[in-house]
């Protein structure tokens, strides 16, 4: 779970990582009652959820033609590389060419798909995600390889803890289409401005992470949701 200085990614093993490696470094009993917490109740959760879970899939499948879940390539812990699995919310991309950014009304999207996205309902098969140690419910939103190509080195210390379900950076870039729809090359004004600035809260996080503090960032997010 928790890997010493020397056993890091030469990547990671900078002077702009550091700081933050030596605070989780202290951080490591807590760290192993969160995979303990994010392991039980993802498992509580998607027991409770199949349920709607079935009900979703099968509105899918109505709706438009292709696979009930979206699979995709992303980056988490240490720059391991993992499938993360969501309810299908766009057409199917038959030559792979679409835009990596999702923006405002995307023509992709499918009907149920707007639906599911404005309710996060698309996010619910991450659980299995948290199940399996890819993820947990609070951390730094998985970017794809892609992306993370582009950090620069400090960036690179977001890759100390798992990716996450939620954080103070997706609750407050909750509405990062619309913040898109009018930009001439979203993907570009993503990469250099909106990115940048997600990863500021991103890194606070690192900094000041405690229990109790990811555990107010589950709940802002529940409410971000309601509201």
């Amino acid at each position: 779970m928790f890997r010493e200085w020397e056993e890091l990614p030469g990547y990671m093993k900078t002077e702009a990582v550091r700081p933050y490696y030596e605070r989780i470094r202290k951080k490591k009993n807590a760290l192993v009652v969160k995979r303990i917490f994010d392991f039980f109740a993802a498992a509580i959760l998607l027991f409770l959820l199949s349920p709607v879970m079935l009900i979703i899939s099968f509105l899918i499948v109505k709706d438009t033609k292709g696979s009930v879940f979206f699979c995709q390539e992303r980056i988490t812990q240490y720059g391991r590389k993992f499938r993360i699995i969501k309810f299908r919310t766009m057409t199917v991309d038959k030559n792979g060419k679409g835009s990596p950014v999702t923006l405002l009304n995307d023509c992709r999207v499918t009907k149920i798909g707007r639906v599911l996205r404005k309710y996060r309902l698309d996010e619910f098969p991450q659980l299995i995600n948290i199940i399996m140690g890819d993820m947990s419910f609070c951390g730094t939103r998985p970017e794809s390889t892609y992306y993370v190509k582009k950090y620069n080195p400090e960036m690179f210390a977001t890759l100390l803890l798992p990716a996450g379900l939620t954080s103070e950076a997706s609750i407050r870039y909750k509405d990062e289409s619309e913040l898109l729809a009018t930009a001439e090359d979203a993907d570009m004004v993503y990469l250099n401005k909106v990115l940048p600035e997600k990863m500021k809260y991103n890194l606070e996080s690192i900094q000041k992470f405690t229990l109790y503090r990811e555990i107010g960032t589950i709940l802002k997010t529940v409410l971000a949701v309601v509201r």
